[in-house]
């Protein structure tokens, strides 16, 4: 049940204010631990600003979204959902400087489909990714432990589409009012599409957001729900919370229609951003590399004293020095 879920305990804010504020946090704390990198008499402004950091995530949340449409074998709603939701969980506390959402994206994308039991290869899945697929393997290999950690091990996400069909049900059983409800289906579609672009998800319950996207859905094909809603619905529950429900759904509904364009200056924006970005984690780099190389000699190492020679070795050292 979400009431009890990791995703309400831990990745539901009272509101978008909320959110900025980590990710401010997430910001300054970045350009504080790097500020030494920056080129002599860059200054801060070598770095990306907190609405930078939003453009970028939202450039790459639109790309999500056209990569999962795009996906072969056609992929489910929910894994697109999920995937939304941890890209977007990712980033309240990294910063697209120290991770690159192009990563992050495939990485959130590869979990989903893991989690959320769509059983395609890894082989079938890198035939989706443009480019060095052998590179784009790596990537995701790498970056999934990773993205497990900083969603706590939280890989249980509760989407809408769930609570989207027990409404349309009990509209076409208890609302006779109402007509070809199937017709809602597309604009449905549309509206949750558009909900994962935004912080909706974050604020408001799945249950919300479906009732806000059948609302959508009906007010497009010119169909009323409200007698429904404050009726059937809620009307045993009272005048409060039917003014709490309404709130929400009006909400969400201004999200969606407040959805800005992708910033025009995203071009510029990504290769500032490959000039400021961690080096340690850009595949890339020579950092990167002579990090990957000192994890494997550590590994080595760890196995060469753990092997039954050495072992036996220190035994018998031992024995001599008591002796």
């Amino acid at each position: 049940m979400f009431p009890k879920s990791t995703q309400a305990q831990f990745w539901m804010f009272e509101n978008e204010g909320d959110l900025n504020i980590l990710r401010s946090k997430t910001n300054v704390a970045y350009i504080e631990s790097h500020k030494n990198e920056a080129p002599a008499g860059a200054g801060d402004g070598h770095f990306l600003t907190e609405q930078d950091e939003a453009d970028v995530v939202f450039y790459f949340s639109v790309k999500m979204g056209e990569f999962c449409d795009k996906f072969k074998p056609p992929m489910p709603s929910y894994v697109k959902g999920t995937s939304s939701h941890y890209f977007k969980r990712f980033y309240l506390h990294n910063s697209v400087m120290n991770y690159h959402p192009k990563e992050i994206l495939v990485t959130a994308v590869y979990l989903a489909c893991k989690v959320e039991e769509f059983n395609v290869s890894m082989q079938q899945f890198i035939a989706n990714v443009q480019g060095n697929q052998e590179r784009a393997t790596k990537i995701i290999l790498n970056n999934e432990l990773l993205l497990m950690q900083e969603l706590q091990f939280h890989l249980t996400v509760h989407n809408p589409f769930r609570a989207v069909e027990g409404l349309l049900i009990d509209i076409k059983t208890r609302c006779d009012s109402v007509h070809s409800v199937d017709s809602f289906r597309p604009e449905i579609q549309t509206f949750l599409d558009s909900v994962f672009l935004t912080d909706a998800c974050m604020i408001y319950a799945p249950s919300q957001i479906a009732l806000a996207a059948v609302i959508h859905a009906a007010s497009r094909q010119k169909q009323n729900l409200d007698s429904y809603v404050t009726e059937s619905l809620f009307g045993e529950q009272g005048e409060e919370a039917i003014l709490h429900i309404i709130t929400c759904v009006r909400n969400i509904r201004v999200m969606v229609k407040n959805i800005p364009d992708p910033t025009p200056n995203i071009k510029t924006l990504c290769t500032r951003l490959e000039q400021c970005r961690n080096q340690d984690n850009n595949p890339d780099s020579l950092a990167y590399k002579r990090k990957l190389e000192e994890l494997v000699d550590e590994d080595a190492l760890l196995l060469e004293d753990h092997t039954p020679s050495n072992q036996q070795a220190r035994m018998d050292s031992l024995e001599c020095r008591q002796r």
